[in-house]
Formats: C-alpha cells, structure tokens, sequence
C-alpha cells in the first residue's frame, strides 16, 4: 500500500510493503525522505524529530505502535508534525499546522448535476451547491456561447499583431492573479467558497467573458471534486468587481497558494490539485483579467444572507403569533379589511398568517378561551403591529431577492466580449453598487424582526407585563430562568444597531483615481450576513421563552393557560417541535425548564431547528387547512372595536369568545361597548 505524507508543507509518496509496519515507522520513513529530497522547506544542518502523526482529515493523532494497515487505507493521507514544526508558546504565534475538515460528517460526493447556463441560477440553487448537493455541468448553449466567445478573443489578438509576444501575454496573466490576490483574514468556509467558485462559472457559462473552454472546464473540475483555494474574507472594496478574492480563487487554480478538500485537508494548491488527477490552468490572454472581474463574493455571500433571512423571517410571524397567544393580546388587529386598505403586500401576508395561527373556529385556544371576557383596547405595539412592521420586511426581502437573482445571472467583467458586434467593449458593470446596496437593504431589514421579538421576550419574562412568573421560572430567585437568554437577546439587537449602518455609503479612491467610487459590497455583505445570523438566535431566544411560556404555571394554584394551558391547533404542533417527549427525533429540549441549567446547547440546537426551517415546515400544512376551510374568518369581540347594534353582518362571531385581557376567572361578561378607547 502506499501513503502520501505531508512534511512540513511537502507532499511525498511512502510505500509501504506489507502494511504491518508502525506509524512510527511510517512517520521515520517520511522524515528520511524528506531530509534526503530537501525541497524548498527543508532547513540545511538542523536536526528534526517526528513529534506525531496524524491523519490529514479529521486530525486524528495516530498511535505510533499502531500497524499501518490497521489504521489508514491504500493513498490515504497523513500529516508528519515535527518538534521544530511546534512555536515556542512564550515567544511565537500560533499556527495551525493541520485543518480539520470544514464540513461536517462523511462526506458523499453528490451524484445528481445542476446545468448552470449563465441565466437561470436562484440564490436556493446557489445554496445548495454550497452544500455539496450538485455537482456542476454547462449547458450546450453556454458551451457555444464561451466558445464563440474565445474565438472572437484570439481573432482580435491575432489581428492585432502587437508587440506583446505569447509568452508575454502568459505573464500578463500570472502577474495579474498574483498581485491582485493581497486579501486578508480568515478564508471562507468550505461551504462559502464552494458558493463562489459556482457563481463565477455561472458568470463566466454567459460567454461575455473571452475566457476559454479548457480553462472554465479546469474550474467545473475543480469543484466537482470540491478542490476549493484559499480566499481571504477581507480585502475587496467592490470597484472592479472582488478582484482580491477572485484572485485568491484563480491562484490556487494556477497550483499556487493554498488549497483545501476533503481528501487531503489543507495543502499546497498543486499538490491538492494533483491528488485528485487536476492540472494547474495555464491561461492565454485576457484570461487573468476574465477571473477576476466581477461581483461574485459580494453576491454569493448576500444570496446566503437573503436565504436565511427569508426562512426566519417567516417562522418570526409564527413565533410572534405564539408570543400574542401566551400573552393574551388580541387577534382582531389582523383583521383583513384593516389590512386591505393599507395595500401592503407584506403586511397583509402577515395578518392572514397569524389569523391562521391564532383562535379561530378551524383551532380553538384554550389560552383565549381564558380571557375571554376583557376590558383592555389595545396591545403593545410589538404584538399588535406585527403585520406592518414584519410586512416591510418580506417585501424588502423580496425586493433584494430581485436584485440578486438578476446580478448572479449577469455579465459583470470588463471588457465585455460582444460575439453579435465582433466587438470588446471597457465599461462598469463590475461595479458592485447594486449588490452592496441589496445587501445593505436586507441588513436593516431583518434587523427589525428581531428588535421586535426582543421587546416581546421582554414582555415574556417581566413579571408585571405577562402576570407570568418573573423570568418564566419557577422558585425564582434560587433560579434565574429567561434572564440571561433575555440579555443575550438584547445584546445581538444592539450590535445588529452599528452592523446595520450601511457600508455602501462609503467611498475612498482606490487605483490612482481611476476608481474614483466605489461600493464596499464585500463588507456590506459579509456584515448582512452578521446580521442574520443574530436574529436567528434571537427569534430562537423569543421561541423557547414563549414555550416556556405555556407551560410554567402562573402562580402554584394556577394550573390554567397559560401555563399547562393549549395554543390553537397550528401553533400546537410548532410547539410540539422542541418538545422531546413529542418529537425526539429533531432535539433534545427540555421544556419546560424546572430549573436553571445550562441552556447554551439549548439555544444552538432551536437555531439549528430555525435554520433548516422546521418551524415553519410544521406550521404551513396547519395555515393552508386554515384558508381552505374557513372561507369566512372569526372576528371576536374586543374593545378596540367598535359598532352600533349587533354588529356588522360580516362578522362571523364565536358565541362564547372574546379575546383581549389578562382576566383569567371573570363572572360576568362585560358589557359590550359602544366606543373604543385609542392610544399612541
């Protein structure tokens, strides 16, 4: 069997005869022939020592009196760490010698094909690729149309017959990637960069790029075996497109700089490339320039952005409605004719959301039922203003997702290859504007669900707002309950405040004033992504509390809703979901919460829930039923309205529901009012 070991940077083939020999052997062997090859790494007269062996995926320590045979497979990969190899902890830096894969589990190379044709790829189709579901294929007409492309290229240089010589052009090309690839940071996520490298095929698959067929196959191939190089998150101000990231891609491409997959973990980018039979590109002209003009990292990490903010933004109705429903607030603000007169889409999506989700003649509400008889007008703002304030925020959201799809199917290199006119045209549709300014729109957005779901997870554990046990626990004071996760909460809406302060805004000069204006996309996204990622947890904050909610008595006697009590029928099976006695297959979540405990994993593992969009999975059948049955909706009595006589005729009343109050245990009905009182 053979080995392929890493040194110190240096890849070297060991065989090994029988397979019974020890890792230590294994590690000894390695170092031998690297001492005795002395690549470039190899530092003359110093001694070295193996400290361990590990295998490169995964990191895996080996034990050195291990067999070979035992413990790695024919051309697996391993990496030799020396002493030398570890930085003196007092004087030096850390520094990672091995990575850990970056995707988590086994990875299963996909076997179904995406046809990317340059104008039809969905930020969800780019999600998915991130995730390893599609491997990558051109489309006939993309095939025609980069080749007619390249042709018109070569024609023109031929023509031309300028004092550049071929070699030179090649240089051109090298000089171009390598300088322009100076970015900084952390690298993307595996999943990000996979992202990238598919939304540039996309762009390049449109056939305006003059890029070469050999050289665009070279990138599906990489991909396709998910080969992804080094990207520094940082260091693009969207001009002339990302040109520090996309160089950074181009580079390991070439076979410098750093690459990553999941066979051989992080390594020299040629020797990834050859561990899974790719070559280094070798690019002709005008191709260095085609890699790296173009929007693509500031729209594939704002297509991420958007995606997740979609999926929690709709499972953010259902939790505010659950919130209402704990809190006894009122359903007749989510009337439709109060929402029809205003036209918003968003906002009337909303209110027909909750009406589905709340007490109804289709879900009776135990927790309505319990205060029925009511004399409060109006709730707060952040439960009864839901449809206007969440409605704004579908629509931007839907509005960004306009401008995304559009850009992530668009040409945006320079110059333009125009095959029709036989022409190649400098313009500036590499400039990030559009991108950075979405990114910018659906930041401040989302931003709002979650200040609202903060305000309501107030309302939820402040004692004298709920009539709920303070910080939802019982024995408070020896328990702490909901206070923390509250704080938590507050402190990802008051960072989302500076994050939301939109980067677009800015400019500064950049290549000795000829960009003269410039987007700053590339932070614009990065920070919109920061931004939904906090309301995600915050909405998973606002969900546990409201579950919490229903089930923890409001005092000892009290055994009534909530808690112990029932929500109506559609926000029953959401809150079955992080239940385990119910539903132990999706989590472990204790609810409700008997005493304080350590609810971190708590709160990972509902945002997890929230991202693969279960709430709302478990929700939609319940909401359809909803519409279809009930082709008239309930409108209950409250004192914010108002009506002479027995009321409208179109009202289709429950006999015995009113909905409003705190009250739990009244009497006597209140008597029916002929006026409502206002506020704010």
């Amino acid at each position: 069997m053979k080995v392929s070991v890493r040194v110190r940077g240096e890849w070297l083939q060991v065989p090994c005869k029988t397979g019974d020999e020890s890792v230590t052997w294994l590690g000894e062997e390695s170092l031998r022939r690297y001492m005795k090859l002395k690549p470039s790494t190899h530092v003359p007269n110093k001694a070295e020592k193996v400290a361990r062996v590990r295998k490169t995926r995964g990191g895996a320590i080996l034990d050195p009196s291990d067999s070979v045979a035992d413990v790695l497979d024919d051309n697996d990969f391993v990496s030799v760490v020396l002493d030398s190899d570890r930085p003196n902890p007092v004087t030096e830096k850390a520094e990672v010698k091995y990575v850990t894969e970056q995707l988590p589990g086994r990875y299963t190379p996909p076997e179904e094909y995406l046809t990317l044709d340059g104008a039809t790829l969905t930020p969800e189709d780019l999600m998915n690729l991130g995730k390893c579901c599609y491997k990558i294929r051109l489309s006939q007409e993309a095939e025609d149309a980069v080749k007619a492309s390249r042709e018109l290229v070569d024609t023109i240089i031929k023509e031309k017959k300028g004092k550049v010589t071929s070699g030179q052009f090649r240089e051109l090309q090298l000089n171009l990637i390598r300088s322009h690839a100076a970015g900084v940071g952390a690298p993307l996520s595996a999943e990000k960069t996979r992202m990238l490298l598919a939304l540039r095929v996309n762009i390049l698959a449109k056939g305006y790029s003059g890029i070469s067929p050999e050289t665009l196959h070279q990138y599906i191939d990489a991909f396709n075996a998910s080969c992804l190089p080094w990207v520094p998150e940082k260091g693009t101000v969207g001009a002339s497109g990302d040109l520090a990231p996309l160089a950074h891609l181009a580079l390991g491409m070439l076979g410098e700089g750093k690459m990553w997959s999941h066979k051989t973990g992080w390594g020299n980018a040629r020797y990834v490339l050859e561990a899974h039979n790719l070559r280094p590109m070798k690019l002709g002209a005008k191709e260095g320039i085609a890699l790296i003009n173009g929007t693509q990292l500031i729209t594939s990490i704002t297509a991420e952005a958007l995606e997740r903010a979609e999926t929690v933004a709709k499972q953010a109705d259902v939790v505010a409605a659950l919130t209402l429903e704990v809190l006894k607030g009122t359903s007749r603000a989510f009337d439709s004719d109060v929402h029809k007169i205003r036209h918003h889409k968003g906002q009337i999506q909303v209110a027909r959301r909750m009406r589905a989700l709340l007490h109804s003649d289709t879900y009776r509400s135990e927790i309505a039922e319990s205060h029925r008889f009511c004399d409060r007008v109006q709730d707060a703002y952040t439960l009864r203003c839901t449809p206007q304030v969440h409605g704004i925020v579908h629509d931007t959201l839907h509005f960004v997702r306009g401008i995304i799809t559009d850009e992530m199917n668009a040409a945006t290199d320079n110059p333009l290859v125009l095959v029709e006119r036989e022409e190649i045209i400098s313009a500036g549709n590499f400039h990030g504007e559009y991108p950075a300014k979405a990114a910018d729109y659906l930041a401040i957005a989302i931003h709002e669900i979650a200040s609202m779901s903060e305000r309501r997870i107030e309302r939820l554990v402040n004692p004298a707002l709920s009539e709920l046990p303070a910080f939802l626990v019982k024995d408070g004071g020896l328990n702490s309950g909901f206070m923390i996760p509250h704080c938590t909460a507050a402190s990802l809406v008051s960072e989302n405040k500076v994050l939301t302060h939109p980067a677009s805004v800015d400019s500064l000069t950049t290549s000795a004033g000829t960009e003269d204006h410039v987007s700053m996309g590339g932070f614009a996204a990065r920070k919109a992504l920061m931004v939904v990622e906090n309301v995600e947890h915050v909405i998973t904050i606002e969900l546990l509390a409201a579950c919490q909610a229903i089930r923890v008595p409001a005092s000892p006697e009290d055994h009534g809703a909530p808690g112990g009590g029932d929500t109506g029928g559609a926000l029953r099976v959401q809150t079955l979901q992080i239940a385990p006695s119910n539903c132990p297959e999706i989590m472990d979540v204790e609810i409700p919460l008997e005493k304080d405990r350590f609810m971190a994993p708590d709160i990972d593992a509902v945002a997890e829930i929230l991202r693969e969009n279960k709430v709302w999975q478990a929700v939609k059948h319940q909401i359809e039923h909803y519409h279809a049955v009930q082709d008239v909706e309930t409108r209950v009595f409250s004192p914010s309205m108002s009506f002479v006589g027995p009321g409208p005729r179109s009202v289709k009343r429950l006999s015995e529901v009113s909905n409003g109050s705190r009250s739990r245990s009244p009497a006597t009905p209140k008597k029916q009012r002929t006026s409502s009182r206002t506020s704010n």
